[in-house]
Parts: structure tokens; sequence; C-alpha cells
């Protein structure tokens, strides 16, 4: 995986869209902008995007803190407004759609929750059935069904009678996820899913933000990791600080030069039972590990070869 300084300047200076395709062609399929620029404070101008959020794909946003990602999510959410552009859902702007109908069709995972009255595991599950809730209705036993299922699939079905204020950090944002897993939205805005989570859950989150766009799901996830992107989504956009971005096919965006770019950070690549992994490139330091006596497990075939 190797490129030229003017491959990745390519990428940079022009919208990149699928060959033969569109921003305006499929607007009415589902989630698209069109000339966006976000709002991002202390920075002027910014680069107009458009593209289409298609069903069944998987979006990562990446790039450096302050870059404007989560400012994107929130704009491309209706949380925001943009400075300049529009956002549209089913090719109708979201300004104009009420905000009941929008609620059952966009869910939103923010990166960090701020619960201000006290709640149960399972109450907050179910607040992600209330836009389909008639007034003065309470919710019936298939939403409840629904919620208990979402704690399933997130490991937490056990804490259901839990106050939210007691859990830990990583499995509030498993609850946020099963919230939107139990309100079932066609489109899925999720900033840093995998915050505060270990290695298992993080996983196992983004197996289920894959699986939900198996199902048909338009999926668009902020990320710091870019390891993660590059093994679970089939689309990037890459933010830079400066106001400009690129986007396209992952395998388009994981250009190192580029990416070295991004993050200001030089990058090896090596790879790991056949896929592309980036490590940071640091000055040398004295290894601390000490090697095992054998393998810790005799199935363990992992071969990592750097390029």
């Amino acid at each position: 995986m190797t490129t030229s300084n003017s491959s990745a300047q390519a990428h940079r200076s022009a919208p990149r869209h699928e060959a033969g395709r569109s921003a305006d062609s499929d607007v009415g399929k589902g989630l698209a902008c069109s000339d966006l620029v976000i709002d991002v404070p202390g920075r002027s101008g910014g680069q107009p995007m458009s593209m289409v959020f298609e069903p069944g794909s998987r979006w990562g946003i990446l790039g450096p803190n302050g870059a404007g990602k989560s400012t994107l999510l929130h704009t491309l959410a209706g949380l925001k407004s943009p400075r300049s552009g529009s956002v549209t859902l089913a090719g109708k702007a979201l300004p104009r759609w009420r905000r009941r109908s929008l609620a059952q069709r966009l869910g939103v995972v923010f990166q960090e929750r701020h619960d201000e009255f006290p709640a149960t595991v399972l109450e907050t599950a179910l607040m992600g059935r209330h836009p389909f809730l008639r007034a003065w209705h309470n919710e019936s036993e298939d939403d409840i069904q629904r919620a208990w299922q979402a704690l399933e699939r997130l490991d937490i079905a056990h804490l259901g009678g839990r106050l939210l204020s007691s859990l830990s950090g990583g499995e509030r944002q498993r609850v946020s996820l099963a919230t939107v897993l139990t309100q079932d939205p066609d489109i899925w805005l999720v900033d840093e899913p995998t915050n505060h989570l270990d290695l298992h859950h993080q996983v196992g989150t983004m197996s289920l933000l894959h699986e939900q766009a198996s199902h048909g799901a338009t999926v668009v996830m902020c990320l710091h990791d870019l390891n993660l992107a590059a093994r679970w989504c089939d689309h990037l956009l890459l933010l830079y600080s400066d106001g400009s971005a690129c986007w396209g096919p992952s395998d388009a965006m994981l250009v190192p030069a580029a990416l070295e770019r991004l993050y200001q950070q030089p990058l090896s690549v090596v790879e790991v039972d056949g896929a592309c992994v980036f490590v940071p490139r640091v000055a040398s330091a004295p290894c601390s590990l000490k090697p095992t006596q054998g393998r810790p497990h005799e199935s363990d075939d992992t071969f990592i070869t750097t390029r």
C-alpha cells in the first residue's frame, strides 16, 4: 500500500464519488448533503461537501481533534445549522421534517451522556421508543421486549434495574447504543462508538454496527481509531484541520501520505493476518516486554510483517 504525494493531493482537491454517480442522483434514497460547509468556531471557510450516505453503507469520519467531526455529525442530525449548503433525508431538507418523524428515522449516539434525571438502564433504553408513542400512552409489551433484547445484545441485560448514574463509563456507553438499537432507526449517527469500551466490547460494538448496515441501515460514525475504521468501514471521510476534506471508498482513502498529513504523524503499515494495520512511527525505545516461553495458545497462528 504505497502512493505518491501527487496522488494524495488529487484525493484532497476534488470531491470523491463512486464512478458514474453524482450526489444529486440518489438523494431520494437516504441521507445526503449538498455543498455543505460545517460551522466550526474559529475557522473561516471550509470545503463544500456533497455526498450520499446510502442505505447499507458504513461511513467513518476521521480527523484530528478540533477538525469538526462531531460538528459534522450534529449537522447531519439536524442539531446544528451549517454555515452553508443543505442536508436532506429522503430528498427533503431536514428543517422541513417534523421532529417526531425525523426521530423515527434517525438515531444519534453522542460522545458523552449528560443525564439530568434518575432513570434505570431499562427506562433509558425505552426512550428509544418514545418517538413512536402516541400522546399520553405508555410503552407496549412489544416496546419493553425490544428494549430487553437490545440490552441483551449489548451485554447489559443484567444491569436493567440499575440506575444509570451508578454505571461505569463503558456501561453507560453501551446503554446509549442499546437505546438507539431499541429505537431501530434507518440511519445511525454515532460519535465515538467505542468510547470508554474495553477491547472485547469494542469489537462487539463494531460488529453490531456492521450488522445494522447489513440489514439496510445507514451507519455514519466518528472514529479516532484508524484501524477500527480500516477494518469496519466501507467509506471514509477525512476532515483536515484547515477545513479541507476528501472522501470515498475506504481502499481509496487509506493512503499513508494522506493519513500522515491528516494526523501530522508518521505512520508505518504492517500486515496482520492479511489485513493492513497502521502504527505510529516513533523514536526507538528499549522494549520492556520479555519474550515468553512458548505460545500462550497452541492455536495462535498470527504473523506480522512490516511493509
